[in-house]
Parts: C-alpha cells; sequence; structure tokens
C-alpha cells in the first residue's frame, strides 16, 4: 500500500546523497558516546565486539535493501510490516521506530551537550581560567540539547536533507587524521610496548562481549535511515544497496582501525584499557587520543564528537519525521501530522512532533547510556522484524524485484536470530531499557485503540482494493460467500461479490442449499436436480460476465444456519446477502439473527433484477452523525472506483435548526472522513431537511447505487448479541424505496 501522497514526493537524493545519510547517522556519534561503556565491559575484545555488531548489520542490511529497493516508500521498517504483515502490526513496529529514532536523537543531542560542554571547559582552562560549575550541569546540558534540536528541525522544515552534509565530511576528515596518525605512532612504537595493553584480549569473557555488542549496537544503525526516506531517493533499486554498503563499509573502516589505537597505544603506560574506559567513560576515545597524539589529538577527537554528533542528531530526526509522515498518512497517526509546509513542502508538523517528543524525552533520560540501551534494544527488535518482512515478502511473492539477498533464506534466518538474540540479552541485561519500551508500547496500544483504529483500517481497506499485491503480500486469499437461490440474479451479485474481495487474489464462493432434513436423502434427491440448475446457471452467467467463482451445494432443514454453518467452516471474510425477496418479521428477524451470529463481514443487496454493476458510474454514501466507518464500505468504494472510474458522493443529512457554525463543522467532518475512504475523487454535500428518509430516496434518482452502513457487530474480543439490532428500519426503508440499487455493508 502506497500512503497518499508518497506517490507525489519528489526523488532528488543520489548515492552519494543516500550515502552520506547513512554515513551521517552512522559514523562517529555511537563509537564516541558508547565505546567507554564497551571497553570497561570487555577490554580490548570491544574490537571483536564491532566487528561482530557490523557482520549482523551487513546481513541486515541485505534484508533492508531487498525489501526497500522493491518496495521504496518512505518509512523504513513500518513500511515493510504495512505491506507484508497487517495495518495493526504496522502501528506496533511504526510506533516503536518512531520513538527508537528519537530515542537516538536523544542520544546525539546529549551527546553533543556533552562535548559542548568539555569543549568550553578546555578552552577555558587552556586559558589560564577555571570553568564555572554550570558549564557541567544538567541544565545547561539540556540547554544546548534543546537548541542543537530546534536548529536542525527548522533546517528539516526549509530544506528536504535539512543539512548536515558539511558536518559529515567534516568527521569523516577528522577521523582520518586521526587514524593515519595514530598508525605512524603504531608502526614507530615497538611492538611489545604496542601490543602489552591488548593482553588479555578478553578481559570481560563472553558475557562481556555479548554485552559490549548490546551496548554499540547502535553505534552501527544508521543504513536503515536510508530505507527511511525511500521515498525520495533516486533509481531505488540501484541506489539504496549501494548506499547501505558503503555507508556501513567506510563506517567499519573507520571504527576498527581507531578502536585498535585506542587499546594499544592510546593507553596510558601502567594502566589498562578497562581502567582508562572506567576512568573517563564519556571520553575514553579523546583521552587515548591524547596520549599517542598529545593536546592536538584530545582536540580532534572533540571537534570530531561535535560533528557527530550534530550529523547524527539530523540524520535521525529526519528518519523520525518520515516515519511519522508515513503513519500520519496511513491515519496511523493523526492526520494533522502529514501537513506539508507551504513553501518547502517538507513534513513540517510531523518534524515538530518529532523534536518536541524529542526534548522531552531529553528532560526524562537521566543519562547517556540509558539512552543508549533503549535505542539499541528498539532497533534490534525492529531489525529483527525487518528480517521476517522481507523472508515472508519473498516467498509470498516469489521473486525480487530489485536487489536479491544472496543465500536466501539463510542470511534473514540468521540475521533475525542474531537481532532478537541481541535484543533479549539487552533487555535482561538493562531493565530499564526493557521497561521503557514496555511503557511506550503500551501508550501506543491504548491510542490506537481509543483513536486511530478506525481511521487506520477503513484506509487500510480501500488501499488492499486498490493494490492486490498487498493482499497477497500478507497471506492472505480472502473468501466471500454468497448463497445463491435465483440463477436470474447471480449476475449482479456476483459482480458485487468479486468488488468485495481484492482481485486476482480473492476468491467468491457460490452456496445452494438444498432445503430438506440430511435424514432424509430421498426428499434430498428429489431436491437435487433444482439445486445444480441454479449453480449451472449461476456459473454459466459468471463465466459469461468474465467471473470464475467456486461453487457449494449442501443440504439442511434450515438455511439460515446452514450458511451460518458454511461461512464459519471456510472462514469467510464476507457474506452477501441479496434481500430482494425477503419480507415478513420472520424472515426479517431470522436475517438479524444470522447477522448477529455469523463471524464475517455481511453485505445485503437489494436491486433490480435487470441491474448490473458495470453500469454503476455515480454512488451515494449517505453517513450519519457518527461516522458509521468500517472497511468494507471502503474496498467496496476503492474497489469500483479503481475498476470503472465511479465518482462517489458523501452526503449528510442536518437538522434544520443546526447552525451555520454546525454545518461548517459537520462539512469539514465528513470531508475528513471522505478522504479516509477514498483519498482519490469524490465530493461530499451537506442537506438540511426535517426528513431524512426522504431527501436521501429523492436524491437517489440521480445515482446508481446507495452504499449504507450499518452499526457494527459485536467488538473485536467477542461476539455480537443474539438479539443485536443491526439492520435499521431507515436502512430498509431507503432499500426498499430507492429509485436505484441498495447495498448495506456492516462490519464485524
Amino acid at each position: 500500500m502506497q500512503s497518499e501522497g508518497q506517490a507525489d514526493t519528489q526523488r532528488t537524493v543520489g548515492v552519494w546523497g543516500a550515502t552520506g545519510v547513512g554515513v551521517g547517522a552512522i559514523v562517529g556519534g555511537g563509537i564516541l558516546a558508547l565505546a567507554g561503556a564497551a571497553l570497561a565491559a570487555t577490554g580490548p575484545a570491544a574490537i571483536v565486539a564491532f566487528a561482530l555488531n557490523g557482520v549482523v548489520a551487513f546481513i541486515t542490511a541485505m534484508s533492508f535493501a531487498e525489501i526497500s529497493s522493491s518496495f521504496p516508500q518512505s518509512g523504513g521498517a513500518y513500511t515493510f510490516a504495512k505491506r507484508v504483515l497487517s495495518v495493526r502490526a504496522a502501528f506496533v513496529v511504526g510506533w516503536i521506530i518512531w520513538f527508537a529514532y528519537i530515542v537516538a536523537g536523544v542520544l546525539y543531542a546529549l551527546g553533543f551537550a556533552a562535548f559542548a560542554s568539555e569543549s568550553i571547559s578546555a578552552l577555558i582552562s587552556a586559558f589560564g581560567g577555571s570553568p564555572a560549575s554550570w558549564i557541567a550541569s544538567r541544565g545547561f546540558a539540556l540547554l544546548l540539547a534543546s537548541t542543537a534540536t530546534a536548529t536542525y528541525a527548522a533546517a528539516l522544515i526549509r530544506k528536504e536533507s535539512g543539512g548536515g552534509q558539511w558536518e559529515t565530511i567534516g568527521k569523516v576528515l577528522v577521523f582520518t587524521v586521526l587514524i593515519a596518525f595514530g598508525l605512524m605512532v603504531f608502526v614507530r612504537t615497538p611492538l611489545e610496548r604496542s601490543m602489552q595493553p591488548l593482553t588479555p584480549f578478553f578481559s570481560g569473557g563472553t558475557s562481556g562481549l555479548i554485552k559490549a555488542m548490546g551496548f554499540t549496537f547502535i553505534a552501527l544503525q544508521g543504513f536503515d535511515l536510508i530505507a527511511a526516506i525511500a521515498g525520495e531517493i533516486k533509481d531505488p533499486a540501484r541506489t539504496i544497496p549501494k548506499s547501505m554498503f558503503r555507508s556501513l563499509s567506510l563506517a567499519l573502516a573507520i571504527y576498527l582501525p581507531l578502536l585498535l589505537l585506542v587499546c594499544s597505544v592510546g593507553v596510558p603506560e601502567g594502566q589498562t584499557v578497562e581502567q582508562m574506559a572506567r576512568n573517563n567513560p564519556d571520553t575514553a576515545i579523546a583521552v587515548a587520543a591524547e596520549n599517542y597524539m598529545g593536546r592536538t589529538g584530545y582536540w580532534l577527537v572533540l571537534i570530531a564528537g561535535l560533528l557527530s554528533m550534530l550529523s547524527a542528531l539530523q540524520a535521525n530526526m529526519l528518519a523520525a519525521s518520515r516515519v511519522a509522515l508515513s503513519m500520519a498518512l496511513d491515519r496511523t497517526l493523526p492526520a494533522v501530522l502529514g501537513r506539508r509546509h507551504g513553501r518547502a513542502k517538507t513534513p513540517a508538523m510531523a518534524i515538530y512532533a518529532s523534536a518536541l517528543t524529542l526534548v522531552a524525552i531529553a528532560f526524562m533520560i537521566p543519562n547517556l547510556a540509558a539512552a543508549g540501551a533503549a535505542a539499541s534494544l528498539i532497533f534490534l527488535l525492529s531489525f529483527a522484524l525487518t528480517h521476517l518482512t522481507a523472508y515472508l515478502s519473498r516467498k509470498r511473492l516469489g521473486r525480487a524485484t530489485s536487489y536479491r539477498t544472496p543465500a536466501f533464506p539463510l542470511i534473514p534466518a540468521v540475521g533475525g536470530l542474531s537481532c532478537a538474540a541481541l535484543s533479549v540479552y539487552q533487555a535482561l541485561a538493562v531493565p530499564s531499557a526493557g521497561a521503557i519500551i514496555v511503557v511506550w508500547l503500551g501508550l501506543g496500544v491504548v491510542l490506537y485503540v481509543a483513536l486511530f483504529a478506525q481511521d487506520a483500517e477503513t484506509a487500510d481497506a480501500s488501499a488492499e482494493a486498490s493494490d492486490p499485491d498487498l493482499v497477497r503480500l500478507r497471506g492472505r486469499s480472502p473468501l466471500v460467500l454468497l448463497p445463491v437461490a435465483n440463477p436470474q440474479h447471480a449476475e449482479g451479485l456476483i459482480a458485487v461479490a468479486n468488488a468485495l474481495s481484492p482481485p486476482q487474489i480473492g476468491r467468491v464462493l457460490l452456496l445452494t442449499i438444498v432445503a430438506a432434513d440430511r435424514a432424509d436423502l430421498d426428499s434430498a434427491a428429489e431436491r437435487l436436480p433444482d439445486a445444480q440448475r441454479v449453480v449451472s446457471g449461476a456459473l454459466r452467467t459468471s463465466y459469461q460476465s468474465g467471473h470464475s467463482p467456486e461453487a457449494l451445494i449442501t443440504t439442511a432443514s434450515d438455511p439460515w444456519d446452514e450458511i451460518r454453518r458454511v461461512a464459519t467452516e471456510h472462514k469467510c471474510e464476507s457474506l452477501l446477502l441479496g434481500v430482494g425477496e425477503i419480507s415478513g418479521f420472520e424472515q426479517f428477524s431470522r436475517l438479524q439473527r444470522l447477522m448477529a451470529n455469523v463471524d464475517c463481514d455481511v453485505a445485503l443487496m437489494r436491486s433490480p433484477s435487470d441491474w448490473q454493476l458495470t453500469d454503476v458510474k455515480r454512488i451515494l454514501v449517505p453517513i450519519g452523525g457518527g461516522g458509521q466507518q468500517h472497511g468494507l464500505r471502503a474496498r467496496l468504494l476503492s474497489s469500483l472506483c479503481r475498476a470503472q472510474a465511479s465518482h462517489v458522493t458523501f452526503v449528510r443529512v442536518l437538522a434544520p435548526d443546526t447552525s451555520t457554525a454546525g454545518q461548517r463543522e459537520a462539512e469539514q467532518a465528513l470531508r475528513r472522513l471522505a478522504q479516509v475512504k477514498l483519498p482519490g475523487k469524490h465530493e461530499v454535500q451537506i442537506v438540511v431537511s426535517d426528513d431524512p428518509l426522504k431527501t436521501i430516496v429523492d436524491l437517489s434518482e440521480k445515482f446508481d447505487l446507495i452504499a449504507i452502513g450499518l452499526r457494527p457487530r459485536g467488538s473485536r474480543l467477542g461476539s455480537a448479541r443474539p438479539n443485536q439490532q443491526i439492520v435499521s428500519e431507515f436502512a430498509m426503508r431507503v432499500a426498499k424505496d430507492a429509485h436505484c440499487a441498495t447495498i448495506m455493508l456492516s462490519r464485524h
């Protein structure tokens, strides 16, 4: 499913621009902020921890490259989950990945503040002064972090990339100087002196190594940001894989030599690297550089730290805003976050929301270690899910449309298990990180159920009707059950059933019931020829109109119970009933009971005998005060508009005493609801009348079909009440008196 508005996004980012986004996010910030924790946990084996994380990152980048180049839309892991899993799973993934980018932004904003405070203190000391205590205070750090965040938020609103290129180039040059000078010192230093600090190598044992991997995995996070802005990348099938692998390769080419130098010539004589890291947890790299390069090395690391933190902050804010934008366009976050800047066309509201959340969390998180642990855990979980979605996508489509992951399915299996295992270990090793995730996810579930679910699932149903591949990718083959008693009405009903089912993916099952007791086989045999004629006539009509449904003949003494049984046993997603011949209180009551007890969506169709769906050009959709929002109607409308360019009019009838302000408010609400159901061409109409029934019936003269939403039945957690009144008298009167066909749709 492509989010509304994503198709209009201009692709302006090339290979080097996308690589710059990855390098800006990966290089520098993570290693400078978290190397001290890794060295303290496992000593020189931190080099191995980063190398192993690099292997996991490369494997993960392969899955990212395949699925994001196949579906080059902004949103990253959220978009993958939306296409391959479901809209509810996508919300969960999007909610936590949005939070992950924000928390990573917090890490880099606070990291920038720490390096800025250290630089100010060092400058004051260099000129013989004494740094004031407030320079190292938390309040000053929060001020610096908030200022940097606000600055980059403003830059992102003015321009798609938001700048950050010069910071990326600058930090790579600084790291190059640090490594080049360190290698010269390493070569000139006696080998015994250089290698002495590397013993013992695995000082923290296996547990220390895994702990260091969990702490520092975020230092290689950033290639996924390329997938998060995939909708803005030119030639994505070629650009996305290249830029991901290039950015990771450059990061490891900097990290591994730098760590080797830190653990060898960077350790003061008489100390171990663990002692140095414990004494200087936040500035271990700077202290090591000062040891082998003098004060110049110390200042170079401070400069690299400032540039690294700023470029990583910018990159993560960019990714967070794009995830929020994608979710808003899919209605899994408030639609207001999808608003763009009038001139620059950047997602201004998504940037504002991400920046404000980032600042708020910065005030709540106590230190860099907590931010790094939480962000690492979230990214590991999301990467494990990406491996799963890449695997399911290849299996269900049977192909990769661009880049193909080698050694499939071994690569996604190994990568997914590695990421999942690291995330579990991280949650156990740092319980506060797991607690943060649980609280955030719980908040998201409450918000989704209370505020977003209805709009999101309606928009998703519309997208499924527009994009059959979306249903195939999710591994579904929806079945619509259509009981047929009169072959003369079969053609129109089968066409509607096909419209309710995703094209090429869904199926229609024709059901004909022999009305006889199963114990009375003689009576059933006598009536079988009539049932066979009904089925043959219905199939013949279907084939002539281009449809190929399946057919089933069963025997039952109670057709209503049999319809429910077949719908349940065949796990039908929808049930379509022709109600033209239903009359009398008893039949109507049986219909209500069937609808209350069947575990699927139900559509009721009333139409003239010669009515054809292909003749439908204008559709009237009456909307009540509550909106009667559900996916079944959205799926039907979207399918009809896709197949035959039907024009849809949403109408709401207001009482004559409604104020002008009330009418304007109702019209705005109707426009928002119509946009969710049908993002394409449509119109809305507000009518003031004291007789809604007559108004709808009069309007029906100008339309070919009326689509009425009935009240939902039951809940997501249980079945409907047996005597629940589902089909209102108003809906039945409209169906009876209207001048055109009427379809009534009820969501389970």
